[in-house]
């Protein structure tokens, strides 16, 4: 009995040291559906803890919170924490950097953030600088930063793919009015602009009503949207490039304007496939919410454990339109 305790003593300590080195392969835990990035098969050579710093002010942020929920789950089999954190309900620069100075201070091992302006560059190199490795994800601002990889959507290219659904929506011509989420916002400000460049160069049929900023709140996308119409009634698009863009389709079914008025907007969340299903929203840019919740931690693990990098500092999200034709087959009623 003594031989087999010392036995078994041994084997603990072996194992012990073989994982404070690096070297104890992980078990191989399957992939929860819709993550796309698998962990690196060896543990830590001590417990992580990695920050996932979000907003949520409004449902886009619901299936992002829900892949950082994945990623926590998946990751506790490799000895890492994964702490989701929301940021607050604006989106403001001073709430990026109030969140990574708390989380230098914490002395987390990694961040994931959604930096979304410029600005947020200093704190996350202040945070490179201090041994925290930083992956941003969702938006980011326009001035570079020492932040080691970039998960989402090439937001230019998304606008010019808009601008060009907007084209075939209209055949070229008609009133178009822009809601946009936070004026400065790089993310938002590139959908924009990337879609009123492609106008201006190739649709010149195409006349802009109005550029609003709506801050991401469905209510005041609805009245943006009323009063549009009202001061346009031969408008035939609203585009909308942030949060939102449900609270505009309302006001489209409630003015009873549906096949008349469309909505182009982005992201496959319920409220927005609600709407696509009856015809208020005729075009939906997708940018893998889940995904990008979840992807972001791995990466950063992977980066950790085994200073593994993402292929390319930037990896785009695909760009998949949902469509009332489409609807239904690419989101099936239960």
């Amino acid at each position: 009995m003594m031989r087999e305790h010392r036995i078994g003593k041994a084997v603990m300590l072996f194992v012990l040291i073989f994982a404070a080195v690096g070297g104890l392969m992980a078990q191989n835990v399957p992939l929860p559906k819709g993550g796309n990035v698998a962990a690196v098969n060896q543990l830590p050579s001590k417990p992580l803890r990695i920050a996932f710093l979000s907003f949520q002010n409004n449902p886009f942020w619901f299936p992002v919170r829900d892949g950082a929920l994945a990623a926590k789950a998946y990751l506790k089999n490799y000895n890492t924490t994964v702490d989701y954190i929301v940021m607050g309900d604006d989106l403001t620069a001073d709430r990026v950097i109030s969140a990574m100075e708390t989380c230098i201070a914490k002395q987390y091992d990694g961040i994931a953030v959604v930096p979304v302006f410029d600005g947020t560059e200093k704190i996350i190199n202040e945070a490179v600088a201090s041994g925290i490795p930083v992956f941003n994800f969702i938006a980011e601002g326009s001035k570079p930063s020492k932040r080691f990889g970039f998960l989402g959507q090439d937001a230019y290219a998304a606008g010019q793919l808009a601008g060009q659904t907007i084209e075939k929506i209209t055949g070229g011509k008609g009133k178009v009015g822009v809601i946009t989420g936070v004026f400065g916002a790089t993310q938002h400000e590139n959908r924009m602009n990337g879609a009123l460049d492609y106008f201006k160069k190739s649709v010149p049929g195409i006349k802009i009503v109005g550029k609003y900023e709506n801050r991401d709140s469905a209510e005041k996308a609805y009245t943006l949207t009323k009063d549009m119409i009202t001061a346009n009634p031969d408008i035939k698009v609203i585009y909308v490039t942030a949060g939102g863009p449900f609270g505009a389709a309302k006001a489209v079914k409630d003015l009873g304007l549906t096949g008349k008025v469309g909505i182009v907007c982005y992201d496959h969340i319920p409220e927005n496939i609600a709407y696509a299903r009856t015809g208020e929203i005729v075009a939906a840019i997708a940018q893998d919410p889940f995904g990008q919740g979840f992807d972001s931690c791995v990466y950063l693990y992977n980066y950790l454990v085994a200073k593994q990098k993402p292929s390319s500092e930037f990896i785009p999200v695909k760009l998949d339109v949902m469509t009332p034709a489409n609807v239904n087959v690419l989101y099936p009623k239960e």
